[in-house]
């Protein structure tokens, strides 16, 4: 269990003020829509999202050594910083 906390707060961390998150409190400020409705949703999304990221991440990782996958990712996140730091003074 305590390999797993770091999972569950990257990720928790990860998704706090994302457009997902966003997108659900603009649903849960629609009167018409249950809150709870609201939440089954997108939790129900999140959970479909995550296995998908699961089940596609145990098959590349077939394909590609985790290292790689991790290298790549850090660059990915390295450059999406610098994109945003970059446009917001140029």
């Amino acid at each position: 269990m305590r390999s797993l906390v770091p999972i569950f707060l990257t990720v928790l961390l990860a998704e706090l003020g994302d457009k997902t998150q966003l997108a659900t409190l603009l649903f849960a400020t629609d009167p018409k829509l249950s809150r709870v409705g609201v939440f089954i949703a997108a939790a129900s999304a999140l959970t479909v999202s995550s296995l998908l990221a699961v089940a596609f991440g145990a098959q590349l990782t077939r394909l590609v050594s985790p290292a790689l996958l991790e290298t790549l990712a850090a660059i990915g996140f390295i450059m999406i910083g610098l994109w945003m730091l970059l446009a917001k003074y140029w």
